[in-house]
């Protein structure tokens, strides 16, 4: 089985009166291990990085790294200047992460041309291998098919998480074998799996992960009913997760747990009341 396959977490980057709680991350991480998922995104969208400086998402790095063991750890690492983003890959290169997640560049929309140049330069600058994130409604602009093809070329751009919105893309990624599809829609994750993706990056197995890897396992062994059954249990806490801006929902369900704060950097904000009110019935 290829290391970028299962359930990944993309992990939130808990706060403590505006500061990282670095206690309660390394409690998340060991946690989630203990649920027998197959790896970390620490940096992703999910974990605010946006909101975070580089000394703090250096910190926040280190202590996933400290904390996961023996899982392995991507790092997402994403920007509208290629140069830039390639210096930040070049300065995580003796880090023992086992790739980089970028996303396409933000804002301003560049040709797909473009998108090829940027993403075989990252690739070029990094010795891990690259997953290249594909989510339009972020960054504005679509990763064709073609694109994804050619970049599939590149020695060290492995994988694809897929949050591109196109089932016929998605079908042709899977069919076409190069690149691994780790599904990123978790409401997609069923179908996603069922079809031949390798697996999910999937921010809502913050709550119940256990449940999430049985599901993913079961499949993959061939037991589609059973599957089927944990699956329609997941789907309320899935669309939870996602009814307002992540991790706003994420962070409110685990702080009900007891896990973190109910903390975030603006401009992210708390969820709703009726939404909390919601999710104490989905984690308790």
């Amino acid at each position: 089985m290829s290391l970028f396959s299962g359930i990944w977490i993309p992990l939130v980057t808990p706060f403590d009166r505006g500061a990282v709680d670095h206690r309660a991350l390394d409690a998340l991480v060991r946690r989630y291990a203990q649920a027998g998922v197959a790896g970390f995104v620490a940096l992703g969208t999910t974990g605010e990085p946006a909101a975070l400086d580089e000394h703090e998402q250096d910190a926040v790095l280190a202590t996933v790294l400290g904390a996961a063991g023996a899982l392995p750890v991507v790092v997402g690492v994403s920007g509208n200047h290629t140069a830039s983003v390639c210096e930040r890959i070049a300065a995580l290169n003796d880090q023992p992460v086992a790739g980089v997640l970028a996303a396409a560049p933000y804002y301003i929309r560049p040709s797909q041309a473009g998108l090829v140049g940027h993403f075989a330069a990252l690739a070029d600058a990094s010795r891990r291998p690259l997953i290249v994130y594909d989510i339009p409604q972020r960054t504005g602009v679509r990763l064709e098919l073609r694109t994804l093809l050619e970049l599939a070329g590149h020695e060290r751009i492995v994988a694809v998480k897929d949050c591109g919105g196109s089932l016929d893309k998605t079908l042709a990624l899977i069919a076409d074998g190069r690149l691994r599809v780790l599904c990123g829609e978790d409401l997609e994750m069923f179908g996603a799996l069922c079809a031949g993706g390798s697996g999910a990056i999937a921010a809502s197995a913050h709550v119940r992960p256990e449940r999430f890897v049985a599901m993913e396992r079961l499949l993959r062994e061939g037991h589609l009913a059973d599957a089927r059954a944990i699956w329609h249990t997941l789907v309320p806490l899935v669309r939870a997760m996602f009814a307002e801006p992540n991790p706003g929902p994420v962070k409110a369900a685990l702080a009900r747990t007891g896990l973190i704060r109910n903390e975030l950097r603006g401009p992210m904000t708390v969820v709703s009341d009726g939404l909390a009110h919601e999710l104490v019935e989905l984690v308790e």
